[in-house]
Parts: C-alpha cells; structure tokens; sequence
C-alpha cells in the first residue's frame, strides 16, 4: 500500500542536508518489500473481482457496489485517520495496517478453501483493506516530505507512479494466469506472503517523524481529536485554490471512477472479451502510467507544475471519451486510449501531490492529505450508487464519455483561474 518510505536521523536536521547515502538503502530497502506487497495485493483484487463477476453473472450493480464499499473509508474516516497519523508513530501504523489486511487475506483464504466463501466476505474485506490503506496512505505521504529533498519530490512521485504503472501491467495478466491455474484459496496465500514483504523491513527501519509530533502526542489529550480534525479542514478550507481542485476533483472522482469498476463489463459484454482481455484493458492502463512516470522523473514537469497536472486532464479526458466511442471490433483501439489516459493520469496526480508535499508544514501533512482524499472522494459514493442500474441500462461507454468530456473541460477552463494557477504559492496566510 505504501509507494515511499522515509530516511531515519536527527528530525530536526533538515532534508537537504542530509547525506543521500543515508536515506537512499533505507528507502529502497522498504520500497521494495512494498512493491512485492503491492503485486500480490493486485493479483488478489484481480481474482476477487473476477469471482464476484462470474458469480453476479456479469451485473454492473454488484461491480459498483464493490467499488462502492472500497470507497467509502477515504470519505468516512479520511479526516479522522489523518488526526490520528499525525499524532501517532508513522512507521507503527504502516506495520498494523499491512498485518490487519494480510489477516484479513488469509480469513478470506479460508473462506474459499471450505467452500464458504460468499459475496459479503469479499465486500468486508475490500472495506478492511480500504481502511488500512487510508491510515497507511497517509502516513506515508506525510512523511515523504522529510525523506527526500523539496527538489526532487516532483521526481520522487514519478517514480512511485512508475511503480503503479508497473503494478497494472504485471498483476492482470498474473491474476488472468493465476484464476486459470490456481484455486482463490492459494492465491489469497500468495497476498499473505507477499505482505510479509512489507512488513518485515519496517520492524528494522527506523523512519523519522516531525519533530512536532511527540509533542502534540504528549500535550493534547484524546479529546482533542476532534479539534484536529477541525484544523485539518481549516487548514484545507481556507486555500481558495484547493478548494476549487477538491470540489472538481470530486466530481471527476464520482464520474470516471465508476466507469474504471465497471471495465470488466464493458471488455465481458462490449467487447466480447474474457479475463485475459481484461488482464490487457488493465495492462494498457498501467503502460501509460509507467511511461508517464518516468516521463515525470526524467522532465519534472513544467516549471509551474500546476500547469502539467492541466495538460494531463485534457490529454487524460480526451482519451477517455473515445474509450467510450470506440466500436465493438475495435478493441485495439481502446487499449491504446485507455494507455495515453493512463500516461496523462500520471501527468496529473504527480506534480499536484509534489504542490502539496512542497508548500504544508510537515506535522500537518497527515490531517491535511486524508482531508484532501475525503473531500475529493465525496461524490465518488453518489457515482457508484447510481452507476449499475444506469450501465445496466445505457452501457459502461457512457461513463467513459461523461467522466473524459468534463476532465477535459476542468484542464482547458482552470487556466483562466488565478488561485488554481498560482496554487504554489501556497496557502494564503493573511
């Protein structure tokens, strides 16, 4: 679940003047065992939403409401988890979020091996993975900031967009080959090994923490939480210019997002496809993001990053809508679009989170991004909520056309928005 790790050393001593020797075995160290982590993780999802399609006999509701009960911890407990990430040990909460997951797997393991194995298991699970990537989501992104220097985070984060790109090539092809061969049971084995991967390095790395966190953990009883959470959305609240890119965020959130849940439908249905189709739909996805990744590492981006994360939108939007226009017996068609939306996605979501790792303090960066992910995820429930009964009705094509025609609009029309633009110059202070 995790895409960083941070350095250990004195937290008052400041990123750049630390020797990249000293955080570089360290980070790569952990950010391998997470890849590992991530891969058998990915397989798994790919299983279950596979068994769950055949078992629903190809409904779109039973898809979206998957995708609804993965959503619903990052706008229920985004905030509260944030409060808690900033107050607590960063590294322990990555260590308890990847073992109560990797629990969970093997409960689910069980379930399949007896023959048990019924759709609300799979909902609870997902739920609980989702739960355990927003605490271990947060403590990662927040601690990312002191890990490397602030010139390098834009290229830090193209590398962690590699990563996932890498991840959705290799994991459904992996997962089409594994439900070919393999029974659910071994393959929910093979995301409890892997998570071990995970875990492991973090038992003997030490990771730093803000040096306002023991304090505030020290002074402020559990009753305070709550005034936590109030100055996470403060905080967030009152940058006119985030605003703005969190309430359009989630609108694209509740529209594109179904669309992406409901891809075993439309390759299954549309297409005429099967699960290694669908291992290729995905693949296509995760090529993009790889090239788009390492396209971020190698350039960085524009010098007003804000100006990358627009082009990414309309290039993202406009291959979006033609997933949606393209015809039955053309399926290569689609996969090359669903590759350029991946490579554009990548363009978008790295230079914002290198804005945000940049320009907040770093002991409020746990608050301040699990508040960003539940008010971009608010509309993201009402999206799937309604999303299968109106495929079911109309066809997936039409949420790839809806999600891709409004990204493209929100990347053409932000750039005459002076607080979206100027977003670097960070939260206003007076």
């Amino acid at each position: 679940m995790a895409d960083e790790v941070a350095l250990e050393g004195n937290v008052e001593t400041p990123v750049e003047e630390v020797d990249a020797r000293r955080w570089a075995l360290p980070f790569f160290t952990i950010w391998t065992g997470q890849a590992f982590s991530l891969l058998g993780s990915r397989v798994a999802d790919f299983a279950l939403v596979w068994w769950l399609t055949q078992m629903s006999g190809g409904s779109a509701t039973m898809l979206a409401t998957l995708s609804l009960v993965a959503v619903l911890p990052y706008v229920l407990i985004g905030p509260v988890a944030g409060a808690l990430v900033d107050r607590w040990s960063r590294r322990r909460v990555m260590i308890v979020a990847d073992s109560l997951v990797a629990a969970l797997a093997a409960w689910v393991g069980a379930m399949a091996w007896v023959g048990s194995l019924q759709s609300w298991h799979v909902f609870l699970f997902v739920f609980v993975r989702s739960v355990g990537g927003v605490f271990h989501r947060s403590a990662m992104q927040a601690a990312t900031s002191l890990m490397v220097p602030k010139a390098q985070l834009a290229r830090i984060s193209g590398m962690n967009q590699t990563l996932q790109g890498a991840l959705m090539i290799a994991a459904p092809p992996l997962g089409a080959l594994a439900v070919s061969f393999l029974s659910l049971q071994a393959i929910m084995g093979i995301d409890l090994i892997t998570a071990a991967f995970a875990v492991a390095p973090l038992l003997f790395t030490s990771i730093r923490e803000p040096s306002s966190r023991n304090e505030m953990a020290q002074s402020r009883p559990i009753a305070t939480l709550v005034r936590d959470i109030r100055e996470g959305f403060a905080y967030v609240l009152s940058w006119p210019g985030l605003v703005i890119l969190m309430a359009l965020a989630a609108l694209l959130n509740g529209l594109i997002n179904p669309a992406f849940a409901l891809s075993p439908i439309l390759v299954t249905q549309h297409f005429g496809g099967g699960a290694l189709e669908l291992g290729w739909f995905d693949s296509a996805w995760g090529i993009g993001l790889i090239l788009g990744g390492l396209t971020l590492s190698v350039w960085g981006g524009f010098k007003r990053r804000v100006y990358t994360s627009l082009m990414g939108l309309v290039g993202m939007g406009a291959a979006l809508v033609l997933v949606g226009l393209v015809p039955a017996s053309i399926y290569s068609l689609a996969l090359g679009s669903v590759f350029v939306a991946g490579l554009m996605n990548t363009l978008v979501n790295g230079p914002f989170l290198a804005i945000i790792q940049e320009t907040v303090e770093p002991g409020v960066q746990g608050r301040v991004f699990t508040t960003i992910m539940s008010l971009a995820s608010l509309a993201e429930p009402l999206g799937m909520a309604i999303a299968g009964p109106v495929a079911d009705a109309f066809g997936v094509q039409f949420w790839f056309v809806l999600g891709g025609g409004v990204s493209l609009l929100m990347g053409v029309g932000l750039r005459a928005v002076p607080a979206v633009v100027n977003l670097e110059q960070g939260r206003p202070t007076g």
